[in-house]
């Protein structure tokens, strides 16, 4: 009988922090050890290694959305698995017959897997959504629904992002485990991140959520002995305090290279008509330069820009594991404190109708504001001080963490060796 596993990322899980908050190296009973991380540190670039076992220029999943030159547009937190380039680790184990499900992982909707559910919403033409999900087999949404309720999407982001969300996919992580059964189970816990985005890694709340993380975690490993599987849990990247935002597409903007047109006073992106755009997504920016006249103006006048620590070009970006078709023509790393914010307007009025809401497809660029309530609610907020976690840099004094109640091929030392070692697992 095929092993099985369940793998659970939680975001935001650094070992400091987790040892700190809880006063032991220990989570849901299980010793935690420490591990390296991988660069960029964000949600989607990780969840493709651990289903590849190659870093960013292997798999193209360079940030949590990537500029398009087909379509003159950025495109963020799209769910194709077609764009995870590379073969899977599981693939011998689906040719063997076993199953593989995913639950709540970024770019996994397609024939690669097994089990599926994420989030689905659709949007009404005159405002609002209705709340919905695609699940595969379908029968798998209907009896999710009916189990534990629609899944509360407002709750896994936006202002009333909450520890409800991660109760609801721990509850579903469970159903599978005893319902559909596959031979490797990939989840994600997300509450973690919301607390220490919005009010930083040292804060009370940050603490208090990692105290509910550990009797989620307990749970779960519980109920996976139970259901006969074996239980992988790591961090994703570690959350430090956030202390300063860099703004360099106003840059961009102020010299001239980047464009934008007014409609109703509001300025949105004219990037056909721009010479140069920076995908930001955290401490990461991809800088995308169409005129290589100004190729090196463009650098020079981001690297100047307080906050940014590192210009990745070249050789750079191979030994970062950066250098993909999809990576900017170089890419801007954040000084530690420091975060890269989308804006490039300078008031309020010019703002585009998007940066109001929650948008995250619409948007050219993370956006963490869209944690905050602004003025008058349900708006979001529109100032980026409030923000005070961020991600993405790969700092060798901030590790994540990882447990097992196994022992683990190969002993994986960082999240790359890891997804290797849960290869070996599964044959």
């Amino acid at each position: 009988m095929e092993r099985k596993i369940l793998l659970l990322q939680v975001a935001g899980l650094g070992y400091n922090f987790l040892a700190q908050s809880l006063g032991k190296a220990e989570l849901g009973g299980l010793a935690v050890a420490r591990m390296a991380g991988m660069f960029p540190a964000l949600t989607c670039p990780v969840q493709a290694t651990m289903r590849t076992a190659v870093p960013a220029s292997g798999h193209g999943i360079v940030a949590n959305g990537f500029f398009s030159t087909e379509l003159w547009k950025p495109l963020f937190w799209e769910q194709s698995s077609r764009l995870v380039q590379g073969p899977r680790i599981w693939d011998d184990l689906r040719q063997r017959g076993g199953a593989v499900g995913q639950l709540f992982i970024q770019q996994s909707l397609g024939v690669d897997a097994d089990v599926v559910y994420s989030p689905a919403p659709v949007h009404k033409h005159h405002g609002g959504m209705i709340l919905d999900s695609i699940a595969l087999p379908e029968e798998l949404g209907t009896r999710l629904h009916r189990e534990l309720g629609v899944f509360p999407l407002q709750s896994y982001w936006g202002p009333l992002a909450s520890i409800r969300s991660s109760r609801w996919i721990a509850a579903a992580t469970e159903s599978v485990m005893a319902h559909e059964r596959p031979e490797l189970l990939y989840s994600y816990i997300p509450h973690l991140d919301y607390a220490m985005q919005r009010y930083g890694p040292d804060s009370n709340a940050a603490r208090r959520a990692c105290r509910q993380l550990d009797s989620i975690i307990a749970r779960l490993v519980a109920e996976s002995g139970r259901q006969g599987y074996d239980t992988i849990i790591f961090g994703d990247y570690p959350i430090t305090a956030a202390t300063g935002v860099v703004s360099p597409n106003r840059t961009l903007r102020q010299r001239g290279w980047f464009r934008t047109r007014r409609v109703k006073r509001m300025l949105y992106p004219h990037l056909p008509g721009s010479h140069a755009f920076c995908v930001v997504d955290h401490q990461i920016a991809h800088v995308h330069v169409w005129d290589k006249a100004v190729m090196q103006a463009v650098r020079e006048s981001l690297q100047a820009l307080e906050g940014v620590d590192r210009v990745l070009d070249g050789p750079a970006k191979a030994e970062a594991g950066v250098e993909h078709p999809r990576s900017g023509d170089f890419v801007l790393v954040a000084k530690r404190g420091y975060w890269f914010d989308y804006r490039w307007w300078n008031s309020p009025r010019e703002a585009p109708d998007y940066a109001t809401h929650v948008d995250i497809h619409n948007k050219p660029g993370y956006d963490p504001c869209e944690l905050f309530f602004g003025w008058p609610p349900p708006r979001i907020s529109q100032n980026p001080s409030r923000v005070r976690g961020t991600h993405g840099r790969l700092d060798v004094d901030e590790p994540v963490a990882c447990a097992s109640n196994i022992e683990l091929p190969d002993n994986p030392r960082t999240l790359l060796e890891l997804a290797h070692s849960v290869k070996i697992l599964l044959g």
